[in-house]
């Protein structure tokens, strides 16, 4: 394996072995290298939703600290890359070929799937870069996810909503008893869980493994200022008390992500030996995305006209976006849509319709994407003008030939239209990935 194309054809080439649950594929590319996760401490985050901006949250803290922090997220947006950074900086490429090269045999022989052969180049890197601390986001679920192979000093759970039933279950009970499967004996669990019912099962889970249990709800959160360079905010936990906080990510939703991610870091500075000071905490908290990397989340992608991307993929998300947009002054718009086939694009239109002038509906380019036709019936049932306009590259140009420059463009739906609308807009290359 000579090359970062060679490499990725070879690890994009795993998902013919689609994806499966079970941690006995990732235990034996742990053992065939070591073990190399053990090797380093993290903080284990699952969730429906915010897992990826509070985990990013975490690592832009502890990088402003002076702290040398992996991150593992998933999906990538437009390069494979992207799922592994430290200090906000991707994987080289090198590395990623050079790491492929070391397991190929390992994973032709056992039939490892794209996920687990990138958590565990992920698991490598940071051993061998000899990170201080990686924040680790599960892929899907938590009890059987690959990533879950971790001993974290800290968990945490960000919610728990109606997705992937096919997989996690049909219940918020079947689905919180997935993500719980994180929560490892006598560690915290923090969590950002709204929800009674899902929360009432971390708490036992949490009583089983004499795991102290966080809600939220300890932290009392005030948000002075939203707009799209961020928020300011007043914040107060058990533990701290911080006035005009300044947050680099937009929307009131990422209030609640800084309350669960204090509280994280006030559980593990509690019970290790890692010192964070409020200056170096500000300093994060201002700077998420110099710091981590992350993209996607109420992006700011032009000014004129007014183009912004965020990776909202199922109900629950598309309703905290619609109220943020509201916030920001936002009440009309063009959007370009598109999503996977699994997700309940019903409610999704629901939650847009209100806020929508016209719908560009999209396919992005993955073996996942629901049909454009299925998302054009249910617009024009929802009395939304909307145009069928095939790929995304297509629905960003004719939405910004629509739009002029007064009409608000919002791009999303689905982390794969997101990615490619970057991709195109940034003149960057795309590769289809399917997970």
């Amino acid at each position: 394996m000579n090359s970062y194309a060679e490499a990725l054809r070879f690890l994009y080439g795993l998902q013919r072995f689609g994806m499966k649950f079970g941690l006995q594929g990732i235990n034996v590319l742990m053992q065939t290298l070591g073990n190399p996760q053990l090797r380093f401490p993290c903080i284990h985050i699952a969730g429906t939703n915010g897992k990826g901006s509070t985990a990013s949250m975490l690592a832009a803290i502890f990088a402003a600290a002076g702290y040398k922090t992996g991150l593992y997220t998933s999906p990538h947006l437009v390069d494979y890359r992207e799922r592994m950074r430290i200090n906000g900086v991707p994987i080289s490429r090198r590395a990623v070929v050079q790491l492929s090269a070391m397991l190929k045999a390992e994973i032709r022989k056992n039939r490892i799937t794209f996920f687990e052969a990138t958590t565990a180049i992920a698991f490598q890197y940071f051993a061998d870069t000899n990170v201080d601390l990686a924040i680790v986001e599960t892929g899907l679920g938590g009890r059987l996810d690959a990533t879950n192979i971790v001993q974290p000093i800290t968990t945490v759970i960000t919610g728990v909503g109606l997705e992937h039933t096919e997989l996690l279950g049909r219940t918020i009970s079947q689905i919180a008893k997935e993500k719980a499967g994180i929560i490892k004996k006598g560690v915290a669990c923090v969590s950002g869980v709204e929800s009674r019912e899902a929360e009432s099962v971390i708490r036992k889970t949490c009583r089983t493994k004499n795991a102290v249990f966080v809600s939220y709800r300890t932290a009392k959160t005030t948000v002075k200022r939203a707009d799209f360079e961020g928020l300011l905010i007043d914040m107060k936990t058990p533990k701290l008390k911080l006035s005009d906080l300044k947050i680099s990510l937009t929307g009131a939703l990422q209030a609640k992500n800084v309350a669960v991610a204090l509280l994280a870091l006030q559980e593990t500075c509690m019970r290790t030996s890692f010192r964070i000071s409020e200056e170096r905490i500000r300093l994060g908290l201002s700077r998420i995305q110099e710091f981590s990397g992350i993209e996607g989340r109420l992006s700011v992608l032009r000014k004129r006209p007014f183009v912004i991307a965020d990776t909202a993929h199922n109900p629950q998300a598309m309703a905290a976006l619609t109220k943020s947009l509201k916030g920001l002054g936002i009440n009309k718009l063009d959007l370009v849509f598109g999503v996977a086939r699994d997700k309940d694009y019903v409610s999704m239109i629901g939650f847009l319709r209100g806020i929508t002038r016209r719908a560009f509906v999209v396919k992005a380019k993955t073996d996942r994407a629901l049909d454009g036709a299925e998302l054009e019936k249910e617009f024009r049932r929802k009395r939304v003008p909307t145009e069928l306009v095939g790929t995304v590259d297509r629905g960003v140009r004719r939405a910004l030939e629509a739009a002029g420059n007064d009409t608000p463009i919002a791009i999303t739906g689905s982390n794969f239209v997101v990615g490619e609308a970057l991709a195109f807009l940034q003149g960057r290359k795309y590769l289809t990935i399917n997970q």
